[in-house]
């Protein structure tokens, strides 16, 4: 995890834009975001589908590179590294859990939670891995493979994926996005336990007002520009934001 202190943002950009296309065709994603995240925080992007929230997210993790403006990630600017680098700082400092699981089918659940460390060929400290996996409840489930767990519990697998190098900042692509009301409640927890216990970095994107409220910030897109960046109300208020902005 992040020794970073608390008053260096982890993630920052300036002047972020990002533009698909050319000419009149051009779409114009993100309009010059400049947005900085601490470390130790759980934000939650929303905005209406085409706001530029999965773009932001895409940019800030070094999986797109911006058309202008600037990504800092754990104190590296993303546009002076090459892939190689690039593809380095992603497997060292960044975890990652997206809306379809993205589970290996062939590995069992254990393989698939040191799978990160695995690729880098780290060894597991067996003592955090035991951590993880009490806190994601899945002890009696570690030889089963992907398609013997539900779907929470293979979110579940996946955050601790996302955990187990003790990375930098989390980010998370419409976790709940595919899971029932009381597997997103279990997922929802299990992030926020991750910033309040591991002091862990989450930077989610979400459409779903009960998700973000589980965070300490919310970030409100709307046509590739922040629109609200505060503390989260009730659901009910981010609803009504939401229903202001779209």
């Amino acid at each position: 995890m992040s020794s970073t202190p608390a008053d260096v943002p982890i993630v920052s950009t300036a002047e972020l834009h990002r533009t698909y296309g050319e000419g009149e065709a051009a779409v114009h994603a993100l309009r010059g975001v400049t947005i900085a995240f601490p470390p130790g925080q759980f934000t939650a992007i929303m905005g209406p589908s085409g706001s530029g929230k999965s773009t932001l997210m895409h940019l800030l993790a070094g999986l797109d590179r911006p058309s202008s403006g600037s990504v800092v990630v754990a104190g590296q600017e993303l546009a002076n590294l090459d892939d190689r680098k690039l593809t380095q700082l992603r497997r060292d400092k960044l975890g990652f859990v997206f809306q379809a699981f993205n589970l290996i089918p062939v590995l069992t659940a254990r393989e698939n939670i040191t799978l990160p460390l695995t690729l880098a060929g780290r060894q597991t400290d067996q003592e955090w891995e035991n951590t993880l996996i009490d806190a994601v409840g899945l002890r009696d489930r570690l030889s089963h493979r992907p398609s013997e767990l539900s779907g929470g519990q293979q979110q579940r697998v996946a955050i601790a994926r996302a955990l187990v190098s003790r990375p930098d900042v989390v980010f998370a692509d419409e976790p709940t996005g595919n899971l029932d009301s009381k597997s997103s409640a279990e997922v929802l927890a299990l992030l926020r336990r991750a910033v309040d216990e591991f002091g862990q970095t989450v930077i989610m994107v979400t459409h779903d007002a009960s998700a973000a409220a589980a965070a300490d910030r919310v970030v409100l897109l709307r046509d590739g520009e922040v629109v609200h960046d505060g503390t989260p109300e009730s659901e009910g208020d981010l609803l009504e934001l939401m229903r202001q902005v779209a």
